[in-house]
């Protein structure tokens, strides 16, 4: 089966109150499809060496903390 992406060596934390882990990260139609699928054929490989990924993760950063409850 082919696959749009696979992030490889990334760090990941997601945000289960585990610790953060070492794995690669499989992305079909901008979603993530799997975390460590093994072998697979994809479109496009993009090492994360170095790097956090946080699949899921929605930054709901403001300046104004009212703003959160707005919308």
């Amino acid at each position: 089966m082919s696959h749009d992406l696979i992030i490889r060596n990334a760090f990941v934390v997601d945000g289960s109150g585990q610790p953060g882990y070492a794995a690669d990260v499989l992305v079909d139609d901008g979603h993530t499809a799997a975390i460590d699928p093994g072998p697979s054929s994809t479109a496009q490989s993009v090492d994360a060496q170095g790097l956090v990924l946080a699949p899921g993760f929605v930054d709901i950063h403001t300046h104004y903390d009212a703003q959160l409850t707005w919308d």
